[in-house]
């Protein structure tokens, strides 16, 4: 599929975007964050918090190949978010179940510590991480049958969001919701993973799986709303393998079980969020 150009510099003349067919309210064009020479800006934010129309109001941006998500600055400012694409690869160059395994494994975060042989006898790394799990990776789970529509699902989605909290909604040139984090250089996953394009893989592959969509970004949380979650336990425990070598720290530092979190977390589940410490 071809990527429109991107609209967002035509913004900077052009801040309603009248010339693109757009009405936008206030706002204003992010470039990057930090300190980098990224030309063309990484996204619009509008400058009043979000209501419950902004998500519907900023969907025909998309017939320009802007994609709406929301940004929850959280006493946060933007500009502290060292957002940048220097170090961002493309998400379809990496295959989502080898970036999971890999994390599963160990393979993902033991690093260049691993082989110098820094790895302690009881398997933890030179940072003192314990292995992400005991058992073999068990594959990505299948994907259940289809529940409702996605774009739908995210519009409801956004109203549970936007109740609380300094909450912006956002405008990125992307080619599919899933890419969003990788558009922008989001760097919240960073001390689990440095380049955020690997985990918009697993992404696209809940967008074709789960009917995700990303609807919403903090400082280091991610939040996207799930057309099809899983509906049986046994649906719920693959899923939350998954989640758990995408974020670990959901489980680690959250229930402390997979089985719980499972059962919490994910069975029947219409959103899913993710933080990284």
């Amino acid at each position: 599929m071809a990527m429109l150009p991107n609209p967002l510099p035509a913004l900077a003349a052009d801040p309603t975007g009248s010339s693109l067919g757009l009405a936008l309210p206030p706002g204003r064009l992010v470039h990057d964050t930090d300190g980098g020479a990224d030309g063309e800006p990484l996204l619009w934010i509008a400058e009043q918090a979000a209501g419950p129309q902004s998500w519907e109001d900023a969907l025909p941006a998309r017939s320009v190949g802007l994609l709406p998500v929301l940004v929850d600055l959280g006493g946060s400012p933007l500009e502290g978010w060292e957002l940048t694409r220097a170090a961002t690869t493309y998400p379809g160059d990496h295959d989502a179940e080898e970036v999971l395994a890999g994390y599963w494994t160990g393979e993902a975060w033991r690093g260049a510590d691993s082989a110098d042989g820094a790895d302690s006898a009881d398997g933890e790394d030179a940072e003192g991480h314990g292995s992400p799990a005991d058992d073999d990776w068990p594959g990505l789970a299948p994907a259940p049958a289809p529940q409702a529509d996605p774009d739908e699902q995210a519009a409801g989605a956004v109203g549970r969001i936007v109740v609380s909290g300094d909450v912006r909604v956002a405008l990125v040139h992307a080619r599919r919701s899933a890419d969003i984090p990788a558009a922008i250089g989001w760097g919240g996953p960073l001390n689990h993973e440095g380049d955020v394009a690997r985990l918009c893989a697993v992404l696209r592959s809940w967008e074709e799986r789960f009917g995700i969509r990303v609807v919403a970004l903090g400082f280091d949380t991610l939040t996207v709303s799930v057309a099809a979650p899983p509906r049986t336990p046994e649906e719920a425990a693959a899923v939350a393998a998954e989640h758990y070598a995408f974020c670990p720290d959901n489980v680690d530092q959250g229930c402390g079980s997979l089985e719980e979190y499972a059962a919490k977390e994910v069975l029947d589940r219409t959103l899913w969020t993710f933080w990284w410490d």
